[in-house]
């Protein structure tokens, strides 16, 4: 007989992780026919707010390392949906634009968010409790990964 501590149905980890990846599946109905990934969404979202942005930019406002954000990045530069350039004071660094597809692309996602509003947060709880409690955990987990 198990300990109840290693059951897995006790394991706040295992919903996380359950609901991440669950989500991302959610959104694959939306983001296939844009040929995107949902990471790829995520950085498009970044540079539809703000364009032209550092790699370490974009990495901070998603959380991600430059070693995972940059194979990334170049998945999206073939694919023609953004350019990488050198920084005009910093060589090493590197300026992530929009392409004129990338820039398009905007158009053909905007009603992806509202899509998955209705789906998710409209049938079992508010999104305005939800986004605040999703925020509070992520600050607490980014402590505890430092």
């Amino acid at each position: 007989m198990a300990d109840e501590q290693f059951k897995l149905e006790n394991q706040l980890c295992f919903r996380l992780y359950t609901a991440a990846r669950l989500t991302m599946g959610a959104y694959h109905p939306y983001l296939a026919p844009l040929g995107i990934t949902y990471p790829q969404y995520l950085v498009l979202l970044v540079l539809w707010e703000k364009d032209k942005q550092p790699v370490c930019d974009i990495g901070k406002r998603l959380l991600l390392e430059t070693n995972t954000l940059t194979p990334l990045l170049q998945r999206m530069e073939k694919a023609g949906l953004v350019t990488r350039t050198r920084g005009k004071e910093d060589s090493r660094q590197r300026i992530v634009s929009l392409t004129e597809k990338g820039c398009a692309m905007r158009k053909q996602a905007a009603g992806i968010h509202e899509s998955m509003r209705k789906e998710i947060t409209l049938k079992f709880v508010e999104e305005q409790e939800m986004i605040p409690t999703l925020d509070k955990l992520i600050e607490e987990l980014l402590k505890l990964n430092k």
